[in-house]
């Protein structure tokens, strides 16, 4: 299974209009929700999900009913803690 990394634009999306996806997005048929990013004044939207491919990225959200502008795949992860461990050893 890969990362991929979603971005969505919804302007006026509130918390509960957020939560009231929840139900439908913790069933993941097609992808494994991982974590949600979202500043509600813009309406801009970074979700990651876990999936054998983009396409059942695509399928997930055309399931739950929610727009999407963009799915990339992840293929390199960088924690704080790592990047610490990585200048200390340069």
């Amino acid at each position: 299974m890969a990362l991929f990394l979603s971005l969505h634009q919804a302007p006026g999306l509130s918390p509960e209009e957020i939560a009231g996806y929840g139900p439908d997005v913790a069933k993941g048929v097609y992808a494994t929700f991982r974590q949600l990013y979202v500043n509600t004044d813009t309406g801009f939207i970074v979700s990651v999900y876990e999936a054998d491919s983009a396409a059942a990225v695509e399928q997930e959200f055309e399931r739950v009913g929610f727009p999407f502008d963009s799915i990339n795949e992840i293929d390199f992860t960088l924690s704080a803690a790592e990047l610490a461990q990585m200048l200390a050893r340069g």
